[in-house]
């Protein structure tokens, strides 16, 4: 897509279209149990973003053919509110959302442990509550933490964030702009106490040393995400225990 004349996405003072360096991310806002129905639930803002997670289970199903015996079925429905777009979108699931359901599911898989869950369900629902870039980074982000508040076994924590190439400078942290008018975006996300990558996915083209440089820049930001999440955490069961 061309981008418009008026969009300067790199100043000449290096800067990117909205203030930010090229390693600085949005500011980040993390919030625990913020429903009162579901087991656990997480609140994530990154910039504009906003999203909210919320888990259901473990519990028996419904419908008996669904369970296994061995493990936990991890169910994840992503979606996107109507208001959540400068362009009323339908309510109804779209292809997108119903594979980034699938994309968030793998990307926590490798990390709930499951096993301890046998026969039962596990559902996660994200909701995009506004969108401007990164949704589904901060979907993995939301729903980590909402597991985590839910008290479901996990070996680890999972954090995301995008790193992307604009006009020839690696950034990292998106937003819509420079997802839309940017050459590459490649979201990645980690459990990085594990130092493993659950999540991977690139549009566009790097050099193998822009990859490397991407790569580094991907696990810096998520780091920091993921002592976030643990502050968090800290945070609302110190007040419990205290």
């Amino acid at each position: 897509m061309k981008k418009p004349l008026n969009i300067k996405l790199i100043g000449e003072d290096g800067k990117r279209h909205d203030g930010r360096t090229p390693e600085e991310m949005r500011p980040v806002k993390m919030e625990v149990g913020v429903l009162y129905n579901a087991d656990g639930s997480a609140l994530v803002e990154v910039g504009r973003t906003r999203i909210l997670a919320a888990v259901y289970g473990p519990r028996e199903p419904v419908q008996k053919y669904m369970v296994l015996p061995d493990r936990a079925i991890l169910r994840v429905r992503y979606h996107m509110a109507p208001f959540s777009t400068s362009d009323r979108k339908s309510p109804a699931p779209s292809r997108r959302e119903i594979e980034l359901s699938k994309v968030i599911r793998e990307s926590l898989e490798p990390i709930v442990m499951s096993e301890l869950y046998p026969r039962t369900l596990i559902d996660v629902f994200i909701e995009v509550l506004q969108a401007d870039g990164g949704t589904r980074t901060a979907g993995v982000t939301a729903a980590s933490l909402a597991l985590a508040d839910a008290g479901i076994a996990m070996k680890d924590l999972v954090a995301g964030v995008a790193v992307g190439k604009v006009e020839g400078t690696i950034v990292l942290d998106l937003d819509e702009v420079e997802d839309m008018y940017g050459e590459a975006d490649m979201p990645v996300a980690m459990a990085p106490n594990l130092g493993l990558i659950t999540l991977f996915q690139l549009n566009g083209v790097f050099t193998p040393e822009e990859m490397e440089t991407a790569i580094k820049m991907a696990e810096k930001g998520i780091l920091h995400l993921n002592e976030m999440q643990r502050e968090v955490l800290r945070a609302k069961y110190s007040n419990v225990v205290g």
